[in-house]
């Protein structure tokens, strides 16, 4: 029996909470890549079949981890407690993230599930406030953040993205549905002309965002753009953006003279 049911996307995280939780029961989803074995491979229609053997494993948390796109979802092949909740879904998948992902959250909630965020199991994943490596934010640079800052609170309320690029006062590039990394090959391609020095990455969660799904997250891989990009550092929240593989984040950052910083929004 397991207390504890991950629900695996891709990425490292969910690889983390497996060896972490060993016992748990670990879902994975048709069509959708992760890099965990599963005890069970489901297709979204059938979540109907999924709540009730959650209930049989004698799972009574959920933790979702790791990357997903949104699904196709084929009416005709819903089971009957995919259909009941269909309506309610379909139209959450019309709006941005956030919302459709609350209203995940409260359809396993109405199924009697609490669910917990990643960083509530793994609480060393997060960062306090304080540089984890590199040189001394300039004054420049800490004006180019207070700018970062001001476009990240504009969109929050549109639920645009949780990331911007800033180089000496001017946005290079706004995070999207296509992520981070994409946002940092944007920046990475755009002319010598428009750039005027090294920019900043500032990444937070969106004002209100239910940090139990959808926490912003950076790992080697955004460090390593952010290098390539040409950028200076990355500025995170204080507790409340995960950090996967810390040390090899720090140990990369530190060989390119790269900052990695937990700052408040200011």
């Amino acid at each position: 029996m397991a207390d504890l049911a991950i629900l695996a996307g891709s990425g490292q995280l969910p690889v983390s909470l497996a060896s972490a939780y060993p016992d748990a029961f670990i879902v994975s989803f048709e069509g959708m890549q992760t890099e965990v074995s599963s005890d069970t491979c489901v297709r979204f229609e059938h979540l109907g079949s999924l709540f009730k053997r959650l209930h049989h494993e004698g799972v009574v948390k959920i933790v979702m981890a790791g990357a997903m796109s949104r699904p196709s979802l084929n009416p005709t092949d819903f089971d009957d407690g995919m259909a009941k909740i269909a309506p309610q879904l379909l139209a959450a998948m019309s709006g941005g993230d956030d919302g459709l992902l609350r209203e995940i959250i409260k359809i396993f909630e109405d199924q009697g599930f609490q669910v917990v965020g990643a960083h509530s199991l793994l609480p060393e994943l997060t960062a306090p406030e304080g540089v984890l490596c590199g040189p001394e934010i300039s004054d420049e640079q800490k004006a180019d953040i207070r700018r970062a800052d001001s476009i990240l609170g504009t969109l929050s309320p549109v639920d645009v993205g949780q990331a911007v690029v800033v180089e000496a006062g001017i946005c290079l590039g706004v995070e999207t549905i296509q992520g981070t990394d994409a946002l940092l090959e944007f920046v990475s391609n755009t002319s010598d002309n428009l750039r005027r020095g090294s920019g900043i990455l500032v990444k937070r969660p969106k004002v209100g965002q239910d940090l139990r799904v959808d926490m912003p997250t950076i790992g080697p891989a955004t460090v390593q753009n952010a290098i390539t990009a040409g950028l200076a550092g990355i500025v995170i929240s204080p507790g409340s953006v995960l950090l996967v593989d810390r040390d090899a984040i720090v140990d990369m950052a530190s060989k390119a003279g790269f900052f990695v910083v937990a700052r408040r929004h200011t």
